[in-house]
């Protein structure tokens, strides 16, 4: 984690002061809320910037916030199931749908699965890796539309046509 010109670094600031506090906020309350924080969780104050540190959350609940709400941050909440069916109804269940991830070390058991999520992208053992030339969009509460790709542009775009 670190200042985003260095290309060693994955993970830059987040984009301002509110988006630092939603994640911290919502961070503090799964904690609060009984949550066991993993990973992170102490945003390092020394360092200028809005940087959040990767936050694994367990032991928390379906429900909490920081499972339904875009944080947009880098927060995972590690939600226990018993079954994959549990799984993708839990997922399908939330109201916004940008983006999900599959991990497992049978791919092809995890297409399967990313097949069923009602997401926007679904990524197999990674997540969040946006790539321009892919079209990028939610679903059910999640974004804006549709952006990269061939199919992006044309969301972006409107015909304009001159005709004599």
């Amino acid at each position: 984690m670190g200042v985003g010109l260095d290309e060693n670094n994955v993970l830059g600031p987040l984009q301002n002061r509110a988006q630092f506090d939603i994640v911290a906020n919502l961070v503090q309350a799964a904690k609060d809320a009984g949550a066991r924080i993993v990973l992170g969780g102490n945003p390092a104050e020394s360092q200028p910037g809005y940087f959040y540190p990767t936050t694994l959350v367990a032991d928390i609940d379906n429900d909490n916030p920081l499972v339904t709400q875009e944080q947009f941050g880098p927060a995972l909440p590690i939600v226990r199931y018993t079954t994959i069916d549990e799984a993708v109804e839990m997922a399908n269940a939330l109201e916004v749908g940008l983006g999900a991830s599959v991990w497992s070390t049978d791919v092809a058991k995890a297409r399967k699965v990313a097949a069923r999520i009602q997401a926007g992208t679904v990524w197999i053992n990674k997540h969040g890796a946006v790539d321009p030339r892919v079209p990028f969009g939610g679903v059910k509460q999640s974004g804006y539309g549709l952006e990269f790709g061939v199919e992006g542009l044309k969301h972006l775009g409107a015909p304009h046509v001159i005709s004599y």
